[in-house]
C-alpha cells in the first residue's frame, strides 16, 4: 500500500522533515494517554505542533483486527482511514488525515495515523456539561447541527456505530453551528433502514442526559426535517425512549 500524504499538509512536513513513515515512526513525543494493549501489540496516539497547527499521530505495532475478508489481520488503523476517505468521499464531516501508512518486517507490522487537531472545535460532551448556562439560541443551534449531521450520516448509507457525545465535536460560527465526527472504526453500511438509525441514534440520547424531551424533539426535527410537533417526530421519539428503557434495564 502507497503512503497516503494530503497535498494541503505536505510543504508543512516537508519544511520539519518529516513527510515519511520512517521520520514519523522515530519522532520522540510524549503520549496524551496510557497505550492500549492487547491484540498481541500495542497503540498509542502522540500530540504534534508545528508551526501553530496542532495534530495527533497515532502508532502501533501489531495491534491487529482480524476479519473474514483480512483474516490474517490488519492494522485497526487501516480501517479507521478507510473510513476516513469514505466519509471525505461522501462529504460527511468528520476528522481529516494527513498521513497513514503501514510497514511490515522483523515479525512486525506497523502503522502511523496522522490527523488534524480539531482544536477550534468542542466536543458534545463537554457542551452538555455546561448544557443549563448555555443561552437558548445556542442550545438550539447545537441540536440542530447534530441533527443535521445524523441525517447526512444516514442518507450517505453509513452507521457510525458509536454515535457518542463524546465523538460528535462543535463550533459556533455566525451563520450558525458546524457538527462533525471522529473515531470512525466502527462505521459500517446501512443496511436495516429505521431500524439501523435508530440503533445509531439511540445511544447518543441515551448519554446526553442534560437534553429534555423538547431538546430531543428539536434534534429529531433536524434530522428528520419535520416540525417538532410533527407525527412523525413522535414516532421517532416513542421508538427511541422504548429502546433507551429497553437498553437500560438489561
Amino acid at each position: 500500500m502507497t503512503d497516503y500524504l494530503a497535498s494541503a499538509d505536505e510543504a508543512l512536513l516537508q519544511r520539519h522533515g518529516l513527510n515519511d513513515f520512517e521520520a514519523l515512526w522515530a519522532l520522540q513525543l510524549d503520549a496524551v494517554d496510557e497505550p492500549n494493549t492487547g491484540r498481541g501489540g500495542w497503540s498509542s496516539v502522540f500530540r504534534l505542533e508545528l508551526e501553530g497547527k496542532g495534530f495527533y499521530l497515532k502508532r502501533q505495532s501489531n495491534y491487529l483486527t482480524r476479519t473474514l475478508h483480512r483474516p490474517f489481520g490488519e492494522p485497526t488503523f487501516a480501517r479507521e482511514f478507510r473510513n476516513i476517505s469514505r466519509y471525505e468521499k461522501l462529504r460527511i464531516p468528520a476528522l481529516q488525515a494527513v498521513f497513514y501508512g503501514e510497514r511490515k518486517g522483523n515479525g512486525q507490522h506497523r502503522a502511523i495515523l496522522m490527523t488534524r487537531a480539531l482544536d477550534d472545535w468542542r466536543d458534545l460532551d463537554s457542551l452538555l456539561a455546561q448544557w443549563p448556562q448555555l443561552a437558548a439560541g445556542q442550545r438550539e443551534g447545537i441540536l440542530k447541527a447534530c441533527g443535521q449531521l445524523a441525517r447526512t450520516l444516514h442518507a450517505a448509507g453509513q452507521v457510525h456505530g458509536c454515535f457518542y457525545p463524546k465523538h460528535i465535536f462543535l463550533r459556533e460560527r455566525r451563520e450558525g453551528w458546524l457538527a462533525q465526527l471522529i473515531d470512525l472504526e466502527k462505521t459500517r453500511p446501512l443496511l436495516m433502514g429505521m431500524r439501523d438509525r435508530l440503533k445509531d441514534l439511540e445511544p447518543l440520547l441515551r448519554r446526553a442526559r442534560a437534553w429534555g424531551e423538547g431538546d430531543v424533539r428539536s434534534l429529531l426535527a433536524a434530522y428528520l426535517e419535520q416540525p417538532g410537533d410533527s407525527s412523525l417526530v413522535d414516532t421517532w421519539l416513542q421508538r427511541l425512549v422504548r429502546r433507551r428503557r429497553e437498553k437500560e434495564a438489561r
